[in-house]
């Protein structure tokens, strides 16, 4: 497309034009020929404005609710498939190894058999082999009461619930075993308390 002439460009064409005319005495009459001549040599032709493409922009996430893509999309009146969610992770259970439950088992005849400390020095064996587990100081907790040791088989259940966590069948039966200790010490209203949290955690 041949762009309008510009105005600079006439005005010099006509100076060019009476600059040849003055110097080969030329008539004015050729001078409009030449003149036009002359310019339409200088017009040049401006190139058409560049028509880029805009691209538009693409969007980074799906919007909400959205089917996520491999999903093939609900017929009218079908549900949009709802992705359930993950299964909790099951409760923690501590349990006794081989080597301890044979050690537990020897404690029991020993203080069934009135030899606490015999029975003492078992379960502190196992507690060696496993010393986080709590199952082993509710089993001490226990040697201690039936010794008359309330006091401490209080500070072993506690222990034990320190140990239990994550455990809810542990946890109870550490409460049990405070719940025991402190009705030993005559300390009935916490005791109760104990229970209470005992049977929350899991039947006795």
């Amino acid at each position: 497309m041949v762009a309008e002439p510009d105005p600079l460009t006439v005005a010099a064409a006509v100076q060019l034009a009476r600059a040849i005319m003055r110097a080969m005495s030329i008539r004015p009459a050729p001078l409009a020929g030449l003149a036009l001549l002359l310019l339409t040599g200088c017009t040049l032709t401006r190139p058409p404005p560049f028509a880029g493409s805009a691209t538009p922009a693409t969007p980074t996430g799906s919007p909400p609710g959205a089917i996520a893509p491999g999903t093939p999309a609900p017929g009218p009146g079908e549900a949009v498939p709802v992705v359930p969610d993950r299964p909790s992770a099951p409760a923690r259970q501590f349990r006794l190894g081989a080597a301890s439950n044979a050690l537990v088992n020897q404690a029991h005849g020993q203080a069934g058999s009135g030899d606490f400390g015999g029975a003492t020095a078992t379960l502190e064996r196992a507690q060696r082999i496993e010393p986080d587990n709590p199952l082993l100081w509710i089993e001490l907790s226990k040697v201690q009461l039936a010794a008359g040791n309330p006091g401490q088989a209080d500070a072993m259940g506690h222990k034990a619930l320190a140990l239990a966590s994550g455990d809810p069948a542990a946890q109870a039966a550490a409460w049990r075993a405070i719940a025991d200790a402190l009705r030993a010490e005559r300390r009935n209203g916490e005791a109760a308390v104990a229970d209470q949290k005992a049977q929350a955690l899991g039947t006795r």
